[in-house]
C-alpha cells in the first residue's frame, strides 16, 4: 500500500521513495506526494527523478480500479525503473496550486447555493458545479459572495471521523451521484471555518484568500433541475 503523503500535507513538492512496481499500467512506489484522479480532481503529474539525475516524466497519476494500486503514468516509451531503485518524485507545483485553488473554490461555491451537488469537475485555472436546482441564481451575486468569502481568508482545517460518524451525519455529504468512500474505517473532513464542512480527499490551500479572484464565467441549464456553475480565476496568469 502507497503512503499517501498528500493527505496530511498538500504543500510537499518532492520526496525519496523506492519503487515497488513499474510496468505498462504504471510506477508504484511505497510513498508518494502524487494526488491520484478523483474526486473531480485531476491527477498530478510532473518527474521522478533516477539515482542518474535521469528524468522520467508522469503525465498522470490514477488509482487501479481493481486493486487500489496508486500508478504514476510514465510518458509512452520510457525507459521504466527497477524494483527497489529508489528515485526522488517531483510534482509539478504550479499546476498542482491552480488545482488546489480552485477546488477549495468549489467548496466556497457549495457553501453558497442551497441544493445538492450532481456532478462537478476541477481543471486547471477553472472548475464546474452541477446544481439540483430548478432555476438558475444570479450570476452576479454569485461572483461577488465568492469572492467576499476569498477575501476573508477562512483557514482550512482537517480532520477524520469513522463511516459511522459520516452515516450519522447525513447532512455532510453534499454530493447526490457520488458517495464518499467507505470501509477504510475512516473518512476525512475539509472545513473552511466558518463557511463550509464536508467530506474529500482532494488537495486543498491553506485559507482561502491564497485562492485569488474568481469569475462565475458561465450559468447554464443542464436539465429540468439541473444547473451548471462553471468558475475560472480572473487573471489568466499561471500563479
Amino acid at each position: 500500500m502507497t503512503e499517501e503523503l498528500f493527505r496530511e500535507d498538500a504543500y510537499l513538492k518532492s520526496c525519496r521513495a523506492e519503487v515497488v512496481s513499474a510496468d505498462d499500467d504504471g510506477i508504484q512506489l511505497n510513498r508518494t506526494i502524487f494526488y491520484p484522479l478523483g474526486g473531480g480532481q485531476p491527477g498530478d503529474t510532473g518527474v521522478l527523478v533516477r539515482g542518474s539525475g535521469e528524468e522520467l516524466s508522469i503525465v498522470d497519476t490514477r488509482k487501479d480500479r481493481t486493486t487500489g494500486a496508486h500508478l504514476h503514468i510514465a510518458e509512452k516509451g520510457s525507459e521504466l525503473p527497477m524494483p527497489g531503485e529508489t528515485v526522488e518524485a517531483r510534482i509539478d507545483w504550479e499546476r498542482r496550486h491552480r488545482l488546489m485553488r480552485m477546488h477549495s473554490c468549489m467548496h466556497l461555491l457549495c457553501a453558497l447555493i442551497p441544493a445538492g451537488v450532481t456532478g462537478g469537475s476541477v481543471r486547471d485555472g477553472s472548475a464546474r458545479l452541477d446544481f439540483d436546482l430548478p432555476q438558475p441564481p444570479d450570476r452576479q451575486e454569485i461572483e461577488m459572495a465568492l469572492n467576499r468569502l476569498i477575501t476573508g481568508d477562512h483557514r482550512m482545517s482537517q480532520r477524520w471521523i469513522s463511516d459511522d460518524e459520516l452515516d450519522a451525519r447525513p447532512e455532510l455529504v453534499r454530493t447526490m451521484s457520488v458517495q464518499p468512500p467507505r470501509g477504510a474505517g475512516r473518512v476525512r473532513l475539509v472545513e473552511f471555518e466558518g463557511v463550509d464542512l464536508q467530506p474529500c480527499g482532494g488537495t486543498h490551500v491553506a485559507s482561502t484568500g491564497e485562492i485569488g479572484p474568481v469569475v462565475v464565467k458561465k450559468i447554464e441549464k443542464k436539465g429540468k433541475k439541473n444547473r451548471r456553475i462553471t468558475i475560472e480565476f480572473a487573471s489568466n496568469e499561471n500563479r
